[in-house]
């Protein structure tokens, strides 16, 4: 099984799945008063408001997430990089015990985040929220930021080749190279995974939509 994200959830379930839809606005609610206990005002948008953004739906599999945040952490530390498919076992077995270390610094909202469930909202905050157990918020109560995340990736994405302009925005060019998966290319894995996160993103800055995993 993978991992699949959304930006405009409600959106999404009123269309597919009515039954899906009332348990993601009571999740949202729990979400929104954990929030409120830490000062945070955020809600997510109700049904078409606004409605001139569209849902943005992408998935992979798990792996992948797991790929992307060892080039992450590896860059950090200013470490060689070597594409996931090109790494021996040993290699990157060690190089996952480093994921745990930097995520144990609570620091990173690409890190600090379940990998089947839970939200990043379009709020500016320096570091991930670790909710209270007895919130029930999806994702273990890890809540991260998309602005934060977004500037991560953003850090990250020269090490992969990738080429932003100076607000942080992809060319039509580059658009369109990563939207052509190749799996066995170098870093192509890493690559895609990026662009679903970047995408999502930028569409949860620009309606106010947290971006859920699930």
């Amino acid at each position: 099984m993978g991992l699949s994200i959304t930006v405009g959830l409600l959106d999404d379930q009123a269309r597919n799945d009515a039954e899906g839809l009332a348990y993601h606005r009571r999740a949202f609610a729990r979400l929104s008063e954990a929030l409120a206990v830490d000062g945070i005002t955020w809600q997510e948008p109700e049904i078409g408001d606004p409605p001139a953004v569209p849902a943005v739906s992408a998935g992979f599999p798990h792996s992948h997430l797991t790929h992307l945040r060892r080039v992450f952490v590896l860059a950090e530390r200013g470490e060689p990089l070597t594409p996931a498919t090109e790494t021996d076992s040993g290699q990157y077995e060690r190089d996952c015990e480093k994921i745990h270390d930097e995520t144990a610094m609570l620091a990173s909202h690409l890190l600090c985040h379940a990998d089947d469930s839970g939200y990043y909202i379009p709020v500016d905050f320096g570091e991930p929220l670790f909710l209270p157990p007895e919130a029930g918020v999806d994702g273990h109560g890890m809540v991260g930021s998309s602005r934060r995340l977004l500037a991560e990736l953003a850090g990250v994405a020269p090490s992969l080749g990738i080429h932003l302009d100076a607000d942080a925005t992809l060319s039509a060019a580059a658009e369109s190279a990563l939207a052509d998966f190749e799996p066995d290319a170098p870093f192509g894995m890493e690559r895609s995974t990026w662009h679903q996160l970047y995408r999502a993103c930028r569409a949860s800055m620009a309606g106010g939509h947290a971006i859920v995993f699930h």
